[in-house]
């Protein structure tokens, strides 16, 4: 069976290996590089910098660790970028060798349907070929969503892509949006030395986040001194002398080197050719797609990014390995029900499952388990007790139907909560499990045990 994709992101080359791991001959097309935006400009550049920014936050507190340091540590920006570039060069040619390993034709150039059985590939140096394909995966993924009224123009109006690259720290940066991309690269500036300011339309930070997450984080980036503006709209931008003039619509103006718009992403379905052979497309642009990746046309299949929401590269990920398996022959939906959210701020926030606030919405009841980290002795090893974990199970089942975690490495620590969803299980389950002391896990289990008020290192409520 000839199978081909169109996409080499997260999405795409996973099914591509996965497809090829159940017999498929596999071609798959990609406009510019493997990985897609996670591994170019998205999940693994900012990871890059984090790791960076997180380092020097902790030499700025080393005496609180009992070392002295006898001179200045500062951010080199141009080492930074070039250490990202090494690891995802080193990325990039790991996915290269897993195609040779699997006889994986990769094609590069974009690639357009013509039909159903049929795709053209306009190639960099504008030859192309038209291939005959039996089934298609398209995986085209998504792009920084751009303000009608503040178009990027890659210098002073950026978005995420160039903020990965830029030439110097600016000593003056306005974040339009505080979602993920916005609040990660806030916390990664603002510890590289550069003031931060953050402007959001809506009435709280990182909004499909649990309520109680949200309030704690902005209160931290307060902390952080990164100003913050709520229910506030970015009104007008002017360039003048060489800066970002931003009207905001308190009245108030903010001044900046740079202004980076992170308010979303849009889907890269446009020219491809589904148009033209009919697949069909929602109101925002994205793929339809049912439970098994399948379109509405036959033997085409979409994921990732394209399809919408939850855009996260892992999910991607899984919706490949569900389209390879079905066109292979076998019979596999998609499950959404237990997808984490990782968010590589500082502190770190992860979460799985209902909010506190869908449960009001839905009238379910519930129970609510909550440990702090301030009260487990390695959080305090580590200097890192900011933060919660937060269990939200069924009242009368005791079935988990949400964690929510900020603090010390929460992207690490919130798969127990997934397996746990995943598998159905109650807050017991985690609450009479032997968590090895001294870890930060021990917060999961002390939460679970606060769900029936059994938390041991917990004040007598």
């Amino acid at each position: 069976m000839k199978l081909t994709i169109i996409g080499a992101g997260p999405g795409g080359y996973v099914a591509a290996i996965r497809a090829a791991q159940l017999g498929a001959n596999v071609t798959i097309i990609e406009e510019k590089e493997v990985g897609g935006t996670c591994l170019n400009l998205g999940c693994v550049p900012t990871k890059s910098f984090v790791a960076s920014t997180d380092l020097l936050s902790k030499t700025h507190r080393l005496e609180e660790y009992g070392l002295e340091l006898h001179g200045k540590i500062v951010p080199n920006l141009s080492k930074i970028i070039e250490r990202k570039n090494k690891i995802v060069n080193t990325q990039i040619n790991g996915i290269r060798n897993l195609f040779k390993s699997w006889g994986i034709t990769l094609k590069k150039g974009s690639g357009i349907l013509i039909s159903p059985q049929k795709i053209r590939i306009n190639f960099p140096d504008a030859s192309e070929e038209t291939i005959e394909t039996e089934k298609i995966i398209i995986a085209t993924g998504s792009r920084p969503y751009e303000l009608p009224d503040i178009p990027f123009d890659g210098k002073k109006i950026i978005s995420s892509n160039e903020a990965l690259n830029l030439s110097e720290i600016p000593k003056k940066l306005i974040i339009i949006g505080a979602g993920i991309i916005g609040c990660e690269f806030a916390c990664i500036y603002k510890e590289l030395g550069a003031e931060v300011s953050i402007v959001e339309m809506l009435p709280r930070v990182l909004s499909t986040e649990d309520i109680d997450i949200s309030n704690l984080f902005a209160r931290e980036l307060k902390k952080k001194r990164i100003n913050l503006y709520l229910n506030t709209k970015a009104e007008k931008i002017d360039l003048l002398n060489e800066y970002v003039h931003v009207i905001l619509s308190n009245g108030k103006k903010e001044v900046a080197e740079k202004v980076l718009v992170a308010v979303g992403r849009s889907f890269n379905s446009n020219n491809i050719g589904i148009e033209r052979i009919g697949v069909n497309i929602g109101s925002r642009g994205e793929i339809i797609v049912n439970q098994k990746m399948e379109t509405n046309i036959e033997n085409i299949y979409a994921v990732g990014d394209v399809i919408g929401e939850p855009m996260y590269a892992h999910v991607a990920s899984k919706e490949g390995i569900v389209a390879a398996e079905n066109i292979s022959g076998l019979n596999k939906n998609i499950d959404y029900s237990a997808v984490p959210s990782a968010i590589y701020t500082h502190p770190e926030i992860a979460s799985v499952g209902i909010r506190e606030q869908q449960t009001e919405e839905k009238g379910i009841k519930i129970n609510i388990g909550y440990f702090e980290f301030r009260a487990i002795a390695k959080a305090h090893t580590i200097r890192e007790i900011e933060g919660f974990v937060k269990i939200i199970s069924e009242k009368k089942s005791d079935k988990i139907l949400g964690v929510h975690i900020i603090g010390p490495y929460a992207t690490e620590l919130i798969h127990e909560a997934v397996l746990a969803i995943n598998k159905g299980l109650k807050t017991k389950d985690i609450a009479e499990t032997i968590h090895a002391h001294p870890t930060l896990s021990e917060g999961l289990m002390e939460a679970a045990q606060d769900a029936d008020h059994k938390a041991i290192h917990m004040k007598k409520q």
